[in-house]
């Protein structure tokens, strides 16, 4: 096999020796910029990042897990079996998405909408409760949390409405705001009613982001913004359990046997980890120390056994999947694309921001969990399902389409021809 080389590589070599370390920092940047500019490299970015998160995700909630799901079913694999059985579904998911095209989310995102309405609803009344809050239907031994995909039908139901518009040059503020702020308005309503006060910050990110792609005026988004923060001071004060998470947001320490317990034992056990970590499996806070340390509190746990090398790449995997999505964003032409990748970036990279911040205590605690990582299926199909989306979406970049045509059968159509049960691979001579 032949491999190319480019012919600037002789050049750069020889020029980054005569420079030293900025000579081959540059060489680096340019190789950098080279891969970068390839058809496919938002392709495999998002693949790659999404992997490698669901990867360590599965791992970390094996290790996180496994002592409470040994003490509650006597098999410390309960959860990890539920969550790989997820993630193979997701996966599944992810690839159907991804062969998709653009014009079947522009059409999924109405009945997904009014789907995401009928199980917000019917949480209200067959909905179990835990922990003061009403957010899942009980299915058999799990449990569906209807105000995930909410998040996802958000983001397609409001890319087509604002796409549309946009299409027949009505760009005005009323415009852009009707139907889409009753509806974003109503979900939100309907999750608070859940009370799940970090789901409804999500839809709100997931509601600016399309405005802003669109091109809504400064002055709008001043409004929202302060109408936003009214709602959200009138929720805190309504709840006397939010009014507590403030004031241990504030001051973990003054109560950290009670209301500040679970922000203390993940600060405790993020900075058990140093820098290289305790050691896959070594926990201590799993140990009934930390409360939803295979959900929320994940990424202390990942911090603890991974150290500060660990909870870094999950940063940077966390911000190359978001600049992955806005490049998509940037350089498809078709407006619904452009308006449903960036809601997705705000929705997965914004919910990871929270949560890592809550954990790191520079937010107030919220319960939402790290996507691709934390455990609970309900989250992950809809993410996995999203990322798929963001794959189909990068196939309609500039030459991205010419370049995966040209790469030839994947792995999986050439062992089905070598088992004689698919068709003819590239360089077979048909009979």
């Amino acid at each position: 096999m032949s491999t190319t080389t480019s012919p600037q590589a002789p050049e750069r070599s020889r020029q980054s020796a005569v420079e030293g370390p900025t000579g081959w920092i540059r060489d680096q940047l340019a190789v950098l910029k080279e891969l970068l500019d390839k058809p496919l490299a938002t392709y495999y970015l998002i693949i790659g990042c999404s992997g490698l998160l669901l990867a360590l995700g599965l791992m970390m909630v094996l290790s996180a897990s496994s002592i409470e799901a040994m003490q509650k079913t006597d098999n410390p694999f309960t959860w990890f079996i539920k969550q790989s059985l997820s993630a193979g579904l997701g996966l599944t998911l992810m690839w159907v998405c991804s062969r998709l095209p653009h014009k079947f989310f522009r059409w999924a995102g109405y009945p997904l909408m009014a789907l995401s309405f009928i199980g917000l609803v019917m949480v209200l009344f067959i909905g179990s409760s835990q922990l003061g809050a009403q957010r899942w239907i009980d299915v058999g031994s799990y449990s569906i949390q209807p105000s995930e995909p909410a998040k996802l039908a958000l983001a397609l139901w409001g890319a087509d409405l604002l796409a549309r518009r946009a299409r027949q040059g009505r760009i005005e503020w009323r415009q852009l705001l009707i139907p889409l702020m009753p509806g974003t308005a109503l979900l939100a309503v309907m999750v608070m009613f859940g009370r799940d006060l970090g789901t409804t910050l999500v839809l709100f990110m997931v509601f600016l982001s399309l405005l802003w792609v669109v091109g809504a005026p400064v002055k709008l988004f001043g409004g929202i913004l302060a109408l936003a923060v009214l709602a959200t001071l009138i929720m805190i004060k309504v709840e006397p359990y939010r009014m507590a998470r403030i004031g241990a947001f504030l001051n973990p320490w003054a109560d950290a046997q009670g209301d500040g317990y679970q922000a203390v034992q993940g600060q405790i056990a993020m900075g058990s980890g140093s820098w290289f970590g305790l050691g896959l499996g070594s926990s201590r806070a799993k140990w009934s120390w930390l409360p939803h340390g295979e959900s929320d509190f994940i990424f202390a746990i990942l911090g603890e056994e991974l150290g500060l090398m660990g909870t870094l790449t999950v940063v940077v995997l966390f911000g190359l999947l978001g600049y992955a999505g806005l490049r998509v964003a940037a350089r498809v032409k078709d407006s619904f694309v452009r308006l449903a990748a960036a809601a997705i970036v705000a929705w997965i990279v914004g919910q990871a921001i929270i949560n890592m911040g809550a954990v790191l205590g520079v937010v107030p605690i919220t319960g939402i969990p790290l996507p691709l990582v934390s455990y609970g299926g309900s989250a992950l199909l809809p993410t996995l399902a999203a990322l798929g989306m963001l794959l189909s979406f990068a196939k309609r970049e500039p030459g991205a389409r010419e370049a995966l045509a040209a790469r030839g059968p994947g792995p999986a159509v050439r062992a089905l021809s070598w088992l004689g049960l698919g068709g003819t691979t590239k360089g077979r001579v048909r009979r």
